[in-house]
C-alpha cells in the first residue's frame, strides 16, 4: 500500500487559495479516481475537487470552512500498488454485519449531503430533494440529477407535512419558556452571520488587493447621447431577431476593449519583479446571483462585435444564475469592467481584481443639462471611474486611455460601432 497526498488545486489563473466548503468523503471511504471528494469555493468559482487516485481515504487534513493556499495538503489516500494484492483475511459474520450496517449508514449520510449548486437549483425550481434518486456515490444527488429532472418537466413538488392525531403538540409551558428566550437573545446580541464560502473568499481577496496594491483613481464624464439614441433605435429589432437584449453595457465593454488594444499598458498584470503585458484582451465582468458574486471572463473581447459581446454577457449571466459557471469561464481575465450603474450608482471606486492592473466602473446614464455652444441642452451623461495599480500605471497613460474611451463612446453610430 502507498499513502498518496491530495493538495488544493489551482482553479483559476489568479486564484491562490480556496475554501473547503464541504467534504464529500470521510476517512475509510473507498473512492475511485476522478470521484468528487470535496467542494471548494474561491473568490471566482465554486467547484468540486476530484480524487487523483483510486483508494481509501486515510485523513482529512483540512477542516470544512478552512481556507488554504493552492498546493496545500488537504487529505491523504491509501492506494494499492501495482501487482500488490490486498490482504483477504476472512472477517467473522458479526464483523461483516457491522461493516454492512456501517456502509448503509454512510450511504444514507452521503445521500442527504447536498452541494450548494444542487440546493440552489432545487430551491429555484421548487423541488423536493428527498424525492429524487441520486446517481452519485452512496446515492448522493448530483447537479446532473437535478438538471435531468428539470429538463424532463416532471418535477417532484415539495410535500406539505401532514399533521396526524398522534403528532405531538407543544405544551403551553414549552411555548412560554422557549419563544421569549429567542426574542431576548436576538434583542441583546443581534444576529451573528458566519463568514464562510464565497463571502469569505471574496473578503480574503479584497483584503489582499487593498493592502498590496497602491490604488489611485480618476474619473471622466462622457456624453453618450448618440449612443443612447442608436441603441434605443435598434434594441427591439435586435431582441426579436437574436432572442436576448442589447444592453448599454455591451457598447461600453466593446469601446473599452478597443481602447485597451491601443493602450496595452492597462491590459497588464503585476508579477512581483516584472509586469506582464497581455496580448489577449479578456474582459472580466461582475455577475451577481443573490448574495454571491462571480467574475467570469469575456475572452478576446476586442475581436467581438457589439452583438458578440452582448451574447457573451447574456450567456455568462445565465450560467451564473443556474450554477453552471466553470473554472474555464473564470480564467484569463486581463482587465475588469464593472457595471455599477445597474444599481443606480453615479460614482464609485472599485478595488482592483488582483493581479490585474486596473478596474473600470461604468456608472448610471443620467440625463442632465449641459452647456453646448453657450446654451443649455439635455444630454445623456455617464461617469467612468478607473482604479489603477500605481506600481504598473501612471496618471499620464491612464488619462490618455480614458480620453480615448470617451472619444469612442461620444462618437458611437451605426457606422463607427455597428451592432453586427
Amino acid at each position: 500500500m502507498t499513502i498518496e497526498k491530495i493538495t488544493m488545486p489551482k482553479l483559476g489563473e489568479s486564484v491562490t487559495e480556496g475554501t473547503i466548503s464541504t467534504w464529500l468523503v470521510k476517512p475509510g471511504d473507498q473512492v475511485s479516481k476522478y470521484d468528487a471528494i470535496a467542494e471548494v469555493m474561491t473568490d471566482k468559482v465554486n467547484a468540486e475537487i476530484p480524487s487523483s487516485f483510486t483508494g481509501v481515504i486515510k485523513e482529512l487534513v483540512v477542516s470544512e470552512g478552512d481556507t488554504v493556499e493552492v498546493g496545500t495538503l488537504i487529505c491523504t489516500i491509501e492506494t494499492e500498488e501495482a501487482g500488490e494484492k490486498k490482504e483477504t483475511d476472512n472477517p467473522s459474520s458479526a464483523a461483516a454485519e457491522t461493516e454492512s450496517s456501517s456502509t448503509a449508514t454512510d450511504d444514507t449520510a452521503m445521500k442527504s449531503r447536498y452541494s450548494p449548486a444542487v440546493m440552489r437549483l432545487a430551491q429555484e425550481n421548487d423541488l423536493d430533494l428527498s424525492a429524487i434518486a441520486g446517481t452519485g456515490k452512496g446515492g448522493r444527488i448530483t447537479r446532473k440529477d437535478v438538471e435531468a429532472i428539470i429538463a424532463s418537466g416532471e418535477k417532484p413538488q415539495k410535500q406539505e407535512q401532514k399533521q396526524t392525531a398522534t403528532a405531538e403538540t407543544p405544551s403551553p409551558e414549552r411555548e412560554q419558556t422557549t419563544e421569549p428566550a429567542q426574542v431576548n437573545q436576538s434583542d441583546a446580541a443581534g444576529k451573528a452571520i458566519p463568514v464562510t464560502g464565497v463571502r469569505k473568499a471574496i473578503a480574503n481577496n479584497m483584503v489582499k488587493a487593498a493592502t498590496e496594491i497602491p490604488h489611485a483613481w480618476m474619473m471622466v464624464e462622457v456624453d453618450v447621447t448618440d449612443l443612447v439614441a442608436y441603441r434605443n433605435k435598434v434594441k427591439d429589432t435586435f431582441k426579436e431577431k437574436e432572442g436576448y437584449s442589447l444592453t448599454f453595457f455591451s457598447f461600453f465593454v466593446k469601446a473599452i476593449a478597443q481602447a485597451l488594444k491601443e493602450f496595452p499598458q492597462l491590459n497588464s498584470s503585476w508579477a512581483g519583479d516584472k509586469i506582464i503585458q497581455h496580448d489577449d484582451v479578456n474582459i472580466s465582468i461582475a455577475v451577481a446571483k443573490e448574495q454571491e458574486l462571480f467574475v467570469p471572463v469575456i475572452q478576446s473581447a476586442d475581436d467581438l462585435s457589439v452583438k458578440g459581446v452582448a451574447k457573451q454577457i447574456t450567456n455568462l449571466a445565465k450560467k451564473a444564475r443556474t450554477g453552471k459557471l466553470t473554472a474555464a469561464d473564470m480564467q484569463g481575465g486581463t482587465f475588469t469592467v464593472n457595471n455599477t450603474g445597474s444599481f443606480g450608482s453615479v460614482q464609485s471606486m472599485g478595488i482592483i481584481n488582483y493581479p490585474q492592473a486596473a478596474i473600470l466602473q461604468v456608472e448610471s446614464i443620467v440625463k442632465r443639462p449641459v452647456i453646448i455652444n453657450d446654451m443649455f441642452a439635455a444630454r445623456d451623461m455617464v461617469n467612468l471611474c478607473l482604479s489603477l495599480d500605481h506600481r504598473v500605471l501612471d496618471g499620464l497613460i491612464c488619462g490618455q486611455f480614458m480620453a480615448r474611451v470617451k472619444e469612442i463612446l461620444e462618437n458611437v453610430s451605426e457606422s463607427t460601432m455597428p451592432v453586427y
